[in-house]
């Protein structure tokens, strides 16, 4: 059976068409035809002249609703994050553990295993946020339980994952290099990040082999003429960089400031947390944003489509581009090479929205799912 929606928009790799359809068999997309040539046995779904774009993915979301899986990982917790992302049209996720007790990392671990048995798909693994961090530029991680990394740690967690771990943001400047090299060659993304690392060091070890950064800007040295710190070294080194488009955790002159210099490397995240009154993290929800009881910023409230809506209202970056950078640039850098376009033999799976940025619907391996699913 093939599948035909049409009468719609298509948003992908940086272009708006119009006055074509697109079909599907099974999971995959299967072509782009002009309208008129939608062959005549197929399923048609008139979309009413919405957008149509890549599904969305956050390679940094911590909970949903009332499940904070990032201090109390339970199947139940990512079962939650699968059923209200999908329906935000977010296809593809990695949940994340902050900074935490071995305890919490490790339960973590074995909820994400088990619950690989049973995911719809858009689970895609586990990052981890610390706990090999700088203290000096810990945010709302608790100092007491940040520590350095050691091999011996890294090789069970990494074993007992079963390539569950996907991604973990460290701080490369205080670690050991056999366990930067460990993580590199079992397959993990890492990302520097909570890091207080010179403009030397980063030059060191930016894309050898620390091929990504973990939320630009917050919890990093700021720029100084005479101390230049971290940031121009990622602004010449050009990582696959992550950043927090809320205009809270980054004011938008300065997400304008590093599209100039990342281009196609910036990625969005939305480094979305739950409200929480156990665990390590108590997240308060304050209005347009979550704090910890001291105050200290933590977690946004965001959803991966307005992250894009941001770039658009706020930023100055184009629908198409402001697309790109919440699928085509994480399935990159998370090597998801059939994600992230609209194109024939990627995954058929898709956001539908309107020119308000409201989810119409989306399509998941190959299923239409209305916004009501």
């Amino acid at each position: 059976m093939i599948t035909a929606l049409h009468n719609l928009q298509i948003i992908s790799d940086g272009v708006i068409a119009s006055g074509k359809a697109v079909l599907i068999s099974g999971a995959t997309i299967t072509g782009i035809v002009d309208e008129q040539s939608v062959p005549a046995e197929a399923k048609k779904i008139d979309l009413n002249g919405v957008f149509l774009a890549p599904g969305l993915i956050d390679l940094q979301v911590y909970g949903s609703g009332d499940k904070m899986f990032g201090s109390i990982p339970s199947t139940a917790a990512l079962e939650r994050m699968e059923n209200d992302f999908l329906p935000q049209g977010t296809t593809g996720f990695f949940a994340t553990v902050a900074t935490n007790t071995n305890d919490i990392v490790e339960k973590a671990i074995e909820a994400a295993k088990a619950f690989r048995e049973q995911s719809k798909g858009n689970f895609w693994g586990l990052h981890l946020e610390g706990p090999y961090l700088n203290p000096a530029k810990k945010g709302a991680h608790p100092a007491n339980l940040i520590k350095k990394g050691k091999l011996s740690e890294v090789e069970r967690w990494i074993e007992m994952a079963d390539g569950v771990i996907k991604m973990m943001t460290i701080a490369p400047e205080l670690q050991d290099q056999e366990v930067i090299d460990y993580l590199n060659d079992h397959g993990v993304i890492i990302s520097a990040g909570h890091s207080n690392a010179t403009y030397q060091q980063g030059k060191s070890f930016l894309n050898n082999p620390i091929h990504a950064v973990t939320h630009l800007y917050n919890a990093m040295p700021q720029m100084h003429h005479r101390e230049p710190g971290y940031i121009p070294a990622i602004f010449e080194e050009k990582p696959f960089t992550s950043i927090v488009n809320d205009g809270i955790h980054v004011d938008f002159a300065m997400v304008r400031l590093a599209k100039r210099e990342l281009g196609d490397k910036l990625f969005l995240i939305t480094d979305a947390v739950a409200a929480a009154n156990e665990g390590t993290y108590h997240h308060q929800f304050k209005g347009d944003r979550f704090v910890m009881p001291d105050g200290t910023l933590s977690g946004s409230c965001l959803t991966m489509l307005k992250a894009a809506e941001n770039c658009v209202k706020h930023v100055g970056i184009g629908l198409a581009e402001a697309i790109n950078m919440a699928s085509l640039y994480p399935a990159q850098l998370a090597k998801m090479p059939k994600k992230g376009k609209v194109a024939p033999g990627f995954d058929a799976d898709i956001i539908v929205f309107n020119e308000a940025f409201e989810v119409q619907g989306t399509v998941f391996k190959g299923d239409y799912l209305t916004k009501s699913a």
